[in-house]
């Protein structure tokens, strides 16, 4: 009886682990080298929504302009949601 509760603990922790963990972990870095390959002048998308061009990046720092009036802001880097168009903003050039 003690070893067959040994085992269920360990065939869940299993789960949790490639469920749970093991994504999570994989999306991060993802996330990471994605931020750490930005270059100036892509598109960038942020976590708040805010759209723009990167101007200036430096080590902790992404400085971009949004929309026609130039206004830049300046943003931490793990603030930057995606690169490239979001795909409602090339919808409603159509």
């Amino acid at each position: 009886m003690g070893w067959t509760t040994v085992i269920y603990f360990v065939v869940i922790i299993a789960v949790f682990y490639f469920l749970l963990i093991r994504p999570e972990q994989k999306k991060k870095k993802k996330a990471e080298e994605m931020r750490n390959s930005l270059t100036v002048g892509d598109d960038i998308t942020t976590i708040g929504g805010i759209v723009g061009k990167i101007v200036a990046i430096n080590s902790d720092y992404v400085t971009f302009e949004t929309g026609e009036d130039r206004v830049r802001l300046q943003v931490t880097k793990w603030a930057i949601s995606t690169i490239g168009k979001t795909p409602n903003e090339e919808d409603t050039k159509k």
